[in-house]
């Protein structure tokens, strides 16, 4: 991981993660108020893209940091495609990671 996001950095982003996760299971038990659980839920989301991103983020730089082999350009391709899954609302992009990264045209309501 680079400076900005250690190992360890992302681990207690993710066991923060997890912890919130807990605490939605109790606001369902408990009866809370849906509005709170789904705002917990989006908070979950939003650590998971961070914590993804960041690890996304890491990988992309160490293999920019080396050769531009065949090898090494299939695999940033590979991580790119990842990217593109994972990637919040990249499923609106045209094309995904071979694309031109033009948003895709939606259906008319």
């Amino acid at each position: 991981m680079h400076d900005s996001a250690t190992p360890d950095q992302v681990g207690a982003r993710l066991r923060r993660i997890e912890g919130q996760i807990r605490g939605i299971a109790r606001m369902i038990e408990n009866d809370r108020a849906c509005e709170d659980i789904v705002t917990q839920l989006m908070a979950v989301r939003s650590g998971i893209d961070t914590a993804g991103a960041l690890i996304l983020d890491t990988h992309l730089e160490r293999c920019l940091a080396e050769d531009d082999s065949p090898q090494r350009i299939a695999q940033l391709r590979d991580s790119m495609k990842l990217w593109w899954r994972f990637a919040p609302g990249a499923a609106g992009f045209a094309g995904g990671p071979d694309g031109d990264a033009e948003p895709a045209e939606q259906p008319a309501p």
